[in-house]
Order: structure tokens, then sequence, then C-alpha cells
């Protein structure tokens, strides 16, 4: 017969068993990483659309971090782990639309002049569902100083990006003025259509204005520079 020791070590092993087995498998490290990678994002987003409302409210000037912080309910030091700047929070979108349309070339199984056409088409396709930012962006970067060199930066990271994926997408790697013309080819046009897009109001097609820009380009519509006879 079980001494009453012995039947509470049975039943105590038994409710360890069944504790056990009603807890939830650990979640495997990368899948926990790509959670908070993901409530990071959705962070970062949430910053940057409380800091337009806040602009378009108060104006660019009069809004402040701690304004902003307050409005996205995160601390003003959250907030600078996102962005050091405020010139950083305007730029956000546009940033964004480069790096992640850029992120997809490898997976783009095409030869590289039509991947090409697939990043920047991308990048005007996610600007275009926010078409209010991205004119306030290039308006308010034709009249700040900070904000403009803060936009000139990212795209010249982006061109600068893009000619070193163009050197490992080649075989054989073509040299590095090849790969850093091809890339500024590409950010030009974006540029350029961008700009023009601006100038008309928003009311002019982007991806019509890119494939203009485009077949300029391959009709040989823009003169090149030339040594005289």
């Amino acid at each position: 017969m079980a001494t009453s020791r012995q039947v509470a070590h049975v039943i105590t092993g038994k409710r360890q068993v069944a504790v056990l087995a009603s807890l939830p498998a650990p979640v495997p490290e990368e899948v926990t990483m790509g959670l908070r990678e993901l409530k990071m994002a959705r962070t970062r987003r949430l910053i940057s659309d409380k800091a337009f409302e806040l602009f378009a409210c108060n104006g660019y000037h009069r809004t402040t971090i701690e304004q902003i912080a307050a409005a996205a309910e995160v601390g003003p030091r959250t907030l600078y782990r996102y962005f050091p700047t405020k010139e950083t929070l305007v730029i956000e979108f546009v940033q964004t639309s480069l790096f992640d349309a850029l992120s997809d070339l490898h997976a783009t199984p095409a030869p590289l002049p039509v991947a090409l056409n697939t990043v920047i088409a991308n990048v005007l396709r996610v600007m275009s569902t926010d078409p209010a930012r991205v004119m306030a962006v290039y308006e308010l970067a034709g009249t700040n100083a900070s904000v403009r060199a803060q936009l000139a930066d990212v795209l010249w990271q982006w061109r600068d990006n893009l000619a070193h994926e163009v050197e490992q997408l080649l075989d054989p790697p073509p040299c590095r003025m090849t790969a850093a013309l091809t890339a500024a080819f590409a950010i030009n046009i974006i540029e350029t259509v961008v700009l023009a897009w601006v100038e008309s109001r928003g009311q002019a097609d982007m991806h019509t204005l890119a494939n203009h820009a485009m077949t300029l380009l391959r009709n040989g519509n823009i003169p090149v520079p030339t040594e005289g006879q």
C-alpha cells in the first residue's frame, strides 16, 4: 500500500506533467525576432504618421519632438531611437519607398534592365499611395535647407547602394563607373519624375511621366556631352 508521501509525490508529478503539457511551446528565436521587428516597424510608422499630422496642423517649425512623442504615446527618448532628428521624420516615407523597392531587386527573376524598371515602378507605386505626404516632403525640402540636405543624403545613399547591387548582379561584374552610371540613371529618373509630379500639383500620373522619361533615354533624345570637333 502506498504511503501518503508516495501518493503526494505521484499526484504532484501528474500535476507537473499536466502543467507542462498546458504550457505553450517555446517560440523559436527567429519568430520572436520577426515579431519584434514587426512591432518596431509599426511604432516607427505610427511616430511618422503622428508627426505629419502635427506638421500639417501646426507647421513644421512650430511642432516639437515632445509633441510628436506625446501624440504617438512614446517617450522622447524612444522617438529619438527611431528618428535622431526632426528632418529624418519628414523624409521617412520617401526613404522607406526607396529602400523597400531596392530590397526586392534580387527577388526579381528578370534581366537587369527589366529589374531596374520594376524597382523604379515600385518606388513610384508606393509614393503614389500617399501623394499628400510626398507633396509635403518636397515642398518642405524646397524651403528648408536642413530637410533638403537630409533628402539629398538619402538619395545619395540609395544610388550608392543600387550601384553596389548592380555590381553583384552582373556577370562578369562591371567596372565601378558602369554600375555608378546605371544607378545614377535610375535615381535621376525617380527624382525627375517626382519633381515633375510636384510641379503639376499632383495632377500628372507618375507612371506616365516615368515611361516618358525612359522613352527619351532609350531613343537617344537626351543630349550626351561630347567633345567638339
